[in-house]
């Protein structure tokens, strides 16, 4: 008799499910990955991508290390091998030419997703706890245009929080304009987003195991 498979610990558990909820939220075309953060993850790392990289905290490096090692193998699927995704200025990677992208971490899991440019003109992403926002964070990050009555009302202001960033993630790199939570107006009812400086993304997200959005301009889109 074939003696039961042990289960995997909870921690690499998450890891699969929420790489299933990625792919399953992902537009066409765009490739996701995800990795439960390991001591050493630093070591990933390539030599430019940690001198360009000036936090010296461990936990830091080891999530930038663990989000880069996600974003080159979907970047290899694509054909692009060995590209050192350094930190610019503004924190956000630099990413091959014709190619767009964006990483998030929270304390325990890195994520990723790529896309060649082209019906997708820019990405953003962002990963949080599936967890209430705070009241006070809460605060900040409501604008009056915002719309969340259709999404799990104890975790409405957990995704808006993670749409603002990944929006803003997705716009940066459009026009460099520095964006507040006021800047960004979300409607999670039909999954689309609008800033101030006149973009327009769409919207899909997964909260189990974890919150993470996934923002997309479209490329006929401003």
């Amino acid at each position: 008799m074939t003696p039961p498979a042990n289960p995997p610990p909870p921690e690499l558990a998450d890891e699969t499910a929420l790489a299933q909820a990625l792919a399953a939220i992902a537009p066409n075309g765009v490739r996701t990955g995800c990795r439960l953060i390991r001591e050493g993850d630093e070591a990933h790392l390539l030599p430019d991508e940690a001198h360009s990289i000036p936090a010296r905290q461990p936990a830091m490096r080891r999530a930038s290390g663990a989000a880069r090692w996600i974003a080159r193998l979907l970047l290899a699927d694509i054909g692009v091998t060995d590209f050192a995704l350094l930190r610019t200025p503004s924190g956000a990677p630099a990413w091959p030419g014709g190619i767009t992208g964006s990483l998030a971490h929270d304390d325990d899991m890195a994520i990723a997703a790529v896309a060649e440019i082209g019906r997708i003109r820019s990405l953003g992403i962002d990963v949080e706890p599936a967890l209430p926002l705070p009241d006070d964070i809460f605060a900040l990050v409501a604008s009056p245009g915002d719309r969340t009555e259709t999404v799990d009302r104890h975790l409405a202001g957990r995704i808006l929080f993670a749409a603002k960033e990944a929006v803003y993630k997705a716009a940066y790199p459009l026009d460099r304009k520095v964006l507040g939570y006021e800047d960004i107006t979300v409607d999670l009812n039909t999954g689309r987003a609008t800033t101030t400086t006149g973009h327009s993304a769409g919207l899909v997200y997964c909260i189990a195991p974890r919150v993470v959005v996934l923002a997309f301009v479209d490329g006929d889109a401003r």
